[in-house]
């Protein structure tokens, strides 16, 4: 080897020396909190997880289990975690309370929300009417029973006529079969499936859907941190990608949701998670509006009605405007939304 070829020689073997010393490329990292346990209905971040969708577009991402949207809010709020999985109407209701410390909503998920109330044909409720002077029974944070006074003035009935009974979220549905309370609130796909779990048939529920009655909520979405949003907005960008992935796998093979979810908890009862997400996809998450427009967006004219709803049933002094509520900007163009 010539003097000319010795160099060379010894240039590259620095280089590559230490490119293979060099560290790896360093990944943001982001921490986002659901809104509660894993299920199926929320698998898709799971699923954007598992197949590294998050890690290409830079991001090294932890996904906690929850307890309530409003608890989801605090967290992203104290800025324990960058990002968020909570009912938007807990997040009108911060805001309110916090204008100062706005949180914004960057994605929409639940398109139509899984809100309602839940009795017993037994019972004799077969109608809204019926609930007066009937006890309502659900934890404190849950947002259909936050929501249960907007339902009630929808429907004509007074709210102040229907007794209270909080309870743990896990003894909800037990103390409705034990008939220790007359109907419930909570998630469509959770209480009607943790009914039938407990030896309920679907036919002697009876299930009041707060949309059913025109109420025109929207349900959870993706809440961001101002933090993540002034600092990192390319970040928020890159995980909407990322998680938009990951709904249209879950949408089109439930059962990759349903391994995700398996992985995450083994412990999951996975013919009921299969229900529940199911559930999910065809009356919460694909709804005629997804379909024409495509996964992520909202109508801002419908989200005002839904905040000036929240904002009779809390009794806000404040009224927070829809672009106080949700930020578009972070979204993909309208043609990679689609379904």
């Amino acid at each position: 080897m010539g003097r000319r070829g010795f160099w060379k020689f010894l240039s590259l073997a620095a280089l590559m020396g230490s490119a293979l010393s060099a560290p790896a490329f360093a990944q943001t990292a982001v921490k986002v909190t659901l809104d509660w346990k894993f299920q199926g209905p929320t698998s898709f971040f799971l699923i954007a997880l598992d197949k590294g969708y998050y890690k290409a577009e830079g991001l090294d991402v932890t996904i906690d289990s929850g307890q309530g949207s409003a608890g989801a809010v605090n967290r992203v709020a104290s800025s324990a975690y960058e990002l968020g999985f909570a009912d938007v109407n807990a997040l009108i209701e911060y805001n309110a309370a916090n204008a100062d410390k706005a949180i914004k909503a960057v994605m929409m998920v639940y398109d139509f929300p899984p809100f309602g109330v839940y009795a017993l044909k037994s019972s004799g409720i077969t109608k809204p009417a019926d609930l007066v002077g009937k006890t309502l029974g659900a934890p404190v944070f849950d947002a259909s029973y936050k929501l249960f006074p907007a339902f009630a003035q929808k429907v004509g009935i007074d709210a102040a006529a229907v007794p209270r009974k909080n309870m743990d979220p896990s003894l909800r549905e037990a103390m409705l079969v034990r008939k220790e309370v007359d109907f419930i609130s909570g998630h469509y796909f959770s209480s009607f499936l943790d009914l039938k779990a407990k030896g309920v048939k679907g036919e002697d529920i009876v299930a009041m859907r707060y949309s059913d009655f025109g109420m025109d909520f929207y349900g959870n979405g993706l809440i961001a941190s101002p933090k993540i949003i002034a600092e990192k907005p390319e970040a928020v960008k890159g995980f909407i990608r990322a998680t938009i992935k990951g709904l249209k796998d879950m949408i089109a093979d439930p059962k990759a949701g349903i391994a995700a979810t398996k992985k995450k908890d083994p412990l999951i009862e996975e013919p009921l998670e299969m229900e529940r997400l199911e559930l999910a996809i065809s009356t919460n998450i694909v709804t005629p509006n997804v379909k024409r427009d495509g996964i992520g967006g909202v109508d801002m004219a419908r989200l005002k009605r839904s905040i000036d709803q929240v904002a009779l049933s809390a009794g806000l002094k404040t009224v927070p405007t829809p672009e106080q509520v949700f930020d578009a900007s972070f979204l993909p163009p309208a043609a990679d939304r689609k379904l």
